[in-house]
């Protein structure tokens, strides 16, 4: 890494979370509101489109989070890399370990996520901050990283709380992050992927899914998770109505012309 200078480190940094970004949430737009609408729309949880402005207000928030998410980056992986606690022989902790450490990601990003996310409904937070991410009452794929550059600093910190906390190898950290943009752009698709009473099973209700999510930005509270809703069970923040939701939205096919 030392062999790039910053300004191209940070370039490719960017360039790699800006194509994963378009890559995962455009396929996702492409298949659920263009090519497939129709037939994935018995899935649609709220029966209604976006409007046009609030793609272009989501992909242009979306950039701005993507340069805020390199800059991060390139002080945990350039400047301070040799401070943390990313390792890059495998053996050195073995497999075990290495799946273990997954567990450790999943737990450390979802109660950071929540207890942030909490913040950021603060009356003062949410009307200068947290706001711009609720404008998308009805999100879409490309929702997923429109955040206000201060939220995105904030969403972004994860990267140097995982690094300088336990042990993760490189590649567990890289996939990782490939697996929280994919699992965001699920939970703002607009679209349940989940099968008809999956969160009434013994996992299930555990897992946040995007029927919740779309439930917080519609109502704007409750609902405050990431990938799970342990948090939100245990703090009594999950909404009333999304049991209700959930059904309705998986409950059958039905025929609609939207």
């Amino acid at each position: 890494m030392r062999n790039e200078t910053f300004i191209e480190f940070w370039l490719r940094d960017a360039t790699q979370i800006l194509l994963r970004y378009l890559f995962i949430a455009g396929i996702a737009f492409i298949i659920f509101y263009i090519l497939f609408k129709k037939a994935f729309w018995f899935r649609k949880i709220q029966k209604k489109l976006p409007k046009l402005k609030d793609y272009k207000r989501d992909i242009v928030y979306s950039f701005i989070s993507v340069s805020i998410f390199a800059t991060v980056a390139l002080f945990v992986f350039y400047y301070l890399i040799s401070y943390t606690n990313i390792y890059f022989d495998f053996n050195e902790y073995g497999t075990v370990y290495y799946i273990l450490s997954w567990f450790w990601m999943f737990f450390l990003h979802d109660t950071y996520f929540y207890w942030i996310h909490r913040m950021m409904h603060h009356p003062k937070l949410y009307r200068k901050i947290h706001l711009i991410h609720h404008k998308s009452t009805n999100p879409s794929p490309w929702t997923a990283y429109a955040f206000h550059p201060f939220e995105g600093f904030l969403e972004a910190l994860i990267a140097p709380l995982i690094a300088f906390t336990l042990p993760v190898h490189i590649s567990s950290f890289s996939l990782f992050f490939l697996f929280q943009i994919i699992y965001n752009v699920y939970g703002h698709l607009g679209f349940e992927l989940y099968p008809r009473k999956f969160h009434k099973t013994w996992i299930g209700r555990w897992i946040n899914t995007s029927v919740a999510h779309n439930l917080h930005h519609k109502k704007f509270d409750g609902n405050y998770g990431l990938y799970f809703l342990f948090w939100d069970r245990i703090m009594g923040t999950v909404r009333e109505d999304y049991n209700k939701t959930f059904d309705e939205t998986t409950a059958k096919k039905v025929i609609n012309n939207s």
